[in-house]
């Protein structure tokens, strides 16, 4: 064999080898496109869309928004996404944006879009700190066989029970956790959108992660208490920070205005299911009734509306 041949045997036997190594790695992990807000704190933006999606949706769980705040020392996660592959985008997103590692993931409540990427976190070494309100793990073992069940049903997502990763810090009141030089202050709040609502303020930027407590666009949708929401939004306006991220919805410093848009449709609800009950109307001619009012300017009313006039029914008609 002729050197020439010889050399051109090698390189491509080398090519090969390379092809054959990037299949045996698997597809690289797409990385979610993120928006830095304020420096050092960056937000994925979900679709309005509701959870978690069809099979090959270009959604499939990607419905709230996300986010991580990047400290001296390490990166606090703030919801992770509706299903592990999504989580494991955030991840791979975080990792682009800093060589800081993740010492601690934040879920703001118990819903599936907000939760179920914990998995790809619970992978890493060191293990971050998972954190949430005291009655989050009540709250998410009982959802989980049906969060798992839509899962397999809708996306063809067959996951573990290990894959639902409970807190092992729970906030009863309030917290604080250092990142290094950043400072993130956790507030737990009575029963409101859920029993478990938790808030993410960062004081180096006074930037508000609310959760779902606010819904910017989508409509708001009733877990919780409706007086109880009501009630913690008077709360929440009183805050000092210059911006909000919502659970759905754009960011904005413009947060009053959209706090005030929530209050009116969901003051809406209780003020028109009272009149009902006070007329001796059932459940069913209420909702009815109710059907197509309050929800002008809203996304997704088709899909929680009703459901939002049968939760306040249930809960005002044994009001005092």
């Amino acid at each position: 064999m002729s050197p020439h041949a010889h050399r051109l045997r090698c390189s491509l036997a080398a090519i090969a080898l390379a092809w054959a190594g990037l299949g045996s790695a698997g597809p690289v992990t797409e990385p979610l496109p993120l928006e830095e807000i304020a420096p050092g704190v960056h937000i994925h933006a979900g679709h309005h869309a509701t959870w978690p999606g069809a099979r090959g949706d270009r959604v499939e769980g990607d419905v709230a928004n996300l986010g991580f705040v990047v400290g001296e020392r390490c990166v606090a996660v703030i919801d992770t996404g509706g299903s592990p592959q999504l989580g494991e985008r955030l991840l791979a997103a975080i990792r682009r944006s800093t060589p800081q590692p993740v010492c601690y993931v934040i879920n703001t409540h118990v819903h599936p879009d907000h939760t179920l990427g914990n998995a790809a976190f619970a992978a890493l070494e060191p293990r971050p700190r998972f954190v949430g309100h005291a009655r989050l793990r009540a709250s998410l073992a009982a959802r989980a066989p049906f969060y798992r069940e839509a899962l397999e049903r809708e996306l063809g997502t067959i996951t573990r029970e290990a894959d639902i990763v409970y807190p092992d810090i729970e906030v009863e009141r309030t917290a604080e956790l250092d990142l290094g030089g950043r400072r993130l202050l956790l507030q737990a709040w009575p029963t409101a959108h859920t029993d478990n609502d938790l808030s993410v303020i960062d004081a180096a930027s006074a930037t508000l992660f609310a959760g779902d407590l606010l819904f910017i666009g989508h409509l708001p949708v009733i877990d919780g208490r409706l007086v109880g929401w009501l009630e913690v939004m008077d709360r929440l306006s009183d805050l000092d920070v210059v911006r909000v991220v919502p659970g759905h919805g754009a960011p904005t410093a413009d947060w009053r205005a959209a706090l005030d848009r929530q209050r009116h449709y969901l003051a809406g609800v209780r003020d028109g299911i009272r009149s009902a009950l006070a007329g001796k109307r059932t459940i069913a001619d209420t909702v009815e009734s109710l059907a197509e009012t309050g929800t002008e300017g809203w996304l997704l009313t088709e899909d929680f509306h009703r459901r939002n006039l049968t939760a306040a029914y249930a809960e005002l008609e044994w009001e005092d």
